[in-house]
């Protein structure tokens, strides 16, 4: 089984709380994140991108790295550990991604990936003048799917001449190609639709585990990538995400827990909240949905794994059992000592990882 990091690309990471471990993001924490856990035989990394933050007294996300730049600068420090960048597809333009991610795979070949990103929130992208208007709501995965075709047009043939409703190119040429003439890509969507998208046409898509120590409760949602898959014929595997907090004991980590719960940054939920509400029409399984749900926004409701590291391992085991689950992708209330200690406590214990 497969096992990755979600770096902290954006400060504080993935609590929205005023007692968490508060940080700005900087190349040197991540590259010290990667390394440790390419050091502990971790498969993958992937970092997000996110162009405007929450604010609240925590400033959450309000300062943020970029994710190619970021990635490729990884690249070189690393030798063996799979790395994948994100795009927002409404910035960047699907053939100078493609260049971008050759780029990195000239840094390290083999080894680099893509992660598609549609768009939820329209103030990150207003504030640059470039939301299409609430139309994108409707049709961001039609978009998705001309950007991803151009890509893997220039990747395998190193020329596109695709002609769509929101990309044209004109005889579009690409060289040097990637190593194989394949970059991974990776999706997130978590309604029908982002299944559907991530069946036809990505090699992976990430599953939010939900609940507290409820690491079952994704599998229903893995379901869906798995039926999806099946009628695409395609092999599209679920990296499925979870948080996890763990200390010397099951009481140590629910303390821990409890506190970052009890002191949720209010206002910055707040502007998340007013975020994911403006698509009116987004089902009650997509992310913009799912993540401001109140028993668990102060870490956008992801599944979380509280206990021992004994309790953690078990939990893992059981996440990876769950069909169609190809990795598990994590984070960390504190991402060095939970790296360290997944790699040295955790994942010894694991019955998926023996090897």
């Amino acid at each position: 089984m497969d096992i990755g990091v979600f770096i902290p690309i954006g400060n504080n990471g993935w609590l929205i709380s005023k007692s968490s471990p508060q940080y700005l993001p900087t190349f040197e924490l991540n590259k010290a994140i990667v390394q440790k856990a390419e050091e502990h035989g971790l498969d993958f990394a992937l970092s997000m991108i996110k162009l405007k933050g929450f604010g609240g007294e925590t400033e959450f996300w309000d300062h943020c790295l970029e994710s190619f730049t970021l990635m490729a600068g990884l690249a070189a420090v690393t030798d063996r550990i799979k790395l994948y960048a994100s795009t927002p597809i409404l910035v960047l333009p699907p053939a100078i991604v493609a260049r971008m991610a050759t780029t990195v795979d000239s840094i390290a070949p083999g080894r680099f990936g893509i992660n598609i990103v549609t768009g939820w929130a329209p103030g990150e992208y207003s504030q640059m003048g470039l939301w299409p208007g609430d139309d994108h709501f409707g049709n961001r995965y039609d978009r998705a799917v001309e950007y991803v075709t151009v890509m893997k047009e220039l990747w395998r043939e190193g020329v596109s001449n695709f002609k769509g409703e929101f990309y044209e190119m004109d005889d579009c040429v690409l060289s040097p190609r990637p190593t194989d003439g394949h970059i991974d890509i990776v999706a997130a969507g978590q309604s029908n639709t982002g299944m559907r998208f991530a069946a036809e046409h990505a090699d992976y898509n990430f599953i939010l585990g939900s609940g507290v120590n409820t690491p079952l409760a994704l599998a229903d949602t893995t379901g869906t990538l798995v039926d999806a898959a099946r009628e695409t014929g395609r092999d599209v595997g679920a990296m499925s995400l979870f948080m996890v907090i763990a200390d010397e004991t099951d009481e140590a980590a629910q303390a821990k827990w409890q506190d970052y719960h009890d002191n949720a940054d209010r206002a910055a939920l707040a502007y998340m909240a007013g975020e994911s509400a403006s698509d009116t029409n987004a089902d009650d399984s997509s992310t913009a949905r799912t993540i401001v749900l109140p028993e668990g926004a102060v870490n956008f409701n992801m599944g979380t794994l509280v206990g021992s590291y004994e309790t953690v391992a078990k939990m893992l085991d059981e996440v990876a059992e769950v069909n169609g689950t190809k990795g598990i992708m994590l984070v960390f209330d504190d991402f060095l000592d939970g790296i360290e200690n997944f790699g040295t406590r955790i994942q010894p214990l694991m019955k998926c990882r023996q090897a």
